[in-house]
């Protein structure tokens, strides 16, 4: 059974992924700001803290956790976002740095803790988005997060290419629309064709074996548009 990282664990994807690696036997560290609706779970297999990946104290603590209580983290699963909605020339420069201190930069931090603790076999899988791809459709109001979307998937390649010796694999999963709580902030009133456990499913297959057959890829996982 594997060890099992999770960002971003509130809500939708993160939620459904926490919940389904914990019912088949894994254990799983799940992460979030608000860990009350994981605490509600009371499942012997979730263990979880409020955190926040733009804190230094919260990194420190992961820190602390991972040092005391995980031997090894097989698996880390980037999936906390910040989603803004807003047109360009109304997005202050302080609401474009908020997005990409969570979706870039909080993101780094936690994998740059977690990586001394991943064996060569180990699995880095960041959720990227669709929007995040060079060459897909854009839509307006996204300038941020899409950008920083497609910032995690060149950094993708690069650790790859850095810790091809040592391991662990790194992948990036560019989603299409889901439905979740986001999608609806992106995107009001639009249905997906895919729901948020549907997606965890592929997720964790995907996170226990995508590392055999790839590393630093980019894979659309998309039917639809948006």
């Amino acid at each position: 059974m594997a060890n099992v990282l999770i960002t971003g664990s509130s809500r939708g994807i993160g939620f459904e992924l926490a919940r389904l690696f914990a019912d088949n036997g894994h254990r799983v560290l799940a992460l979030s700001r608000n860990n009350g609706p994981i605490d509600e779970l009371q499942h012997e297999n979730i263990t979880s803290f409020p955190f926040d990946l733009v804190a230094k104290a919260d990194i420190a603590q992961l820190n602390d956790v991972l040092v005391d209580d995980w031997s090894t983290v097989d698996i880390l699963i980037n999936n906390a976002g910040k989603l803004l909605n807003k047109p360009f020339l109304e997005t202050t420069t302080e609401e474009f740095e908020a997005v990409y201190k969570v979706n870039v930069l909080g993101l780094a931090e936690v994998t740059k803790t977690v990586l001394p603790k991943m064996p060569k076999t180990g699995h880095v899988v960041t959720i990227s988005s669709m929007g995040g791809v060079q060459g897909s459709m854009k839509f307006p109001g996204l300038s941020a997060y899409s950008s920083s979307k497609a910032a995690v998937i060149t950094l993708t390649e690069l650790w790859a290419e850095e810790f091809k010796e040592t391991g662990p694999s790194f992948n990036v999963l560019a989603l299409g629309a889901v439905q979740t709580e986001m999608l609806e902030e992106a995107f009001p009133g639009y249905e997906a064709p895919i729901s948020a456990a549907e997606m965890a499913n592929y997720i964790m297959d995907f996170a226990l074996t995508g590392n055999k057959m790839y590393n630093g890829k980019l894979l659309q996982v998309s039917s639809s548009t948006p």
